[in-house]
């Protein structure tokens, strides 16, 4: 998808991120209020919102209530619950892909199992690599096997941006949870030269399955991710004292 197809905010958030990831705004910069952005770009305050909201879960800023938005201290940072599925705004990560290969094929045949399938029942699965905000690097790769029958056009879309998840809500499936499992992985040869990594470099290995409303598994993903690429972080709101 070329960049003057997405959406105005997703065009505004790769700007922003822009300035950040290339140095341009260092750590503790302040960046211009919703009303200068709206003004810079020509677009509604909503619009601006969404963008900087969408950075700010990524972790690259952190907004404060009548202080305005300053690039984050350390600006490589992902929220593991957008990664799970439960921020459903835009992306699980940022960055696009590269396609490696786009199938549908028999279930007993993919790279991954989907409980509740029998063997025959036609699946789709993605192969891809995700790539750094500039597409410089491959910051992990992700396979995704999906029921053929809840994607049945994933195939026809632009693979370089979408995601499961942003697929699945589009089309309607709805989504009631997720599960998200981080564990140590040693990387096999080919991970390793493709990261530029020592076979045997323990990474993180993401396992992500997803149910719709009726207990059907519609999605199952599998991340490998370099652990000197970024840092995860989960944050929730506490309760305020009883009484």
């Amino acid at each position: 998808m070329a960049e003057r197809d997405l959406p105005l905010y997703e065009q505004i958030r790769r700007e922003l991120e822009g300035n950040i990831r290339d140095g341009r705004w260092g750590p503790g910069t302040r960046v211009p209020t919703e009303a200068e952005l709206g003004e810079q770009f020509g677009v509604s305050r909503i619009t601006v919102q969404r963008a900087l909201r969408d950075l700010a879960d990524a972790g690259l800023v952190v907004r404060y209530r009548r202080h305005g938005t300053f690039v984050a201290q350390t600006t490589d940072e992902e929220n593991l619950l957008r990664s799970a599925g439960v921020l459903t705004s835009g992306p699980e990560t940022h960055g696009d892909h590269r396609v490696i290969s786009a199938k549908v094929l028999p279930a007993g045949g993919a790279a991954l199992r989907l409980p509740g399938l029998d063997d025959n029942d036609a699946v789709v699965q993605l192969d891809r690599h995700k790539l750094s905000a500039d597409g410089s690097r491959v910051t992990g790769t992700e396979l995704a096997v999906l029921p053929f029958r809840f994607a049945p056009d994933l195939l026809d879309q632009d693979l370089v941006t979408i995601t499961s998840h942003m697929y699945l809500r589009d089309r309607g499936v709805p989504l009631q949870r997720s599960r998200l499992y981080v564990e140590p992985y040693a990387l096999d040869e080919e991970h390793a030269g493709l990261f530029g990594l020592k076979p045997g470099t323990a990474v993180f290995r993401w396992l992500r399955v997803t149910w719709a409303e009726n207990d059907e598994v519609v999605e199952h993903l599998e991340i490998i991710l370099p652990t000197d690429t970024s840092r995860f972080y989960v944050e929730t709101s506490l309760p305020g004292p009883l009484g």
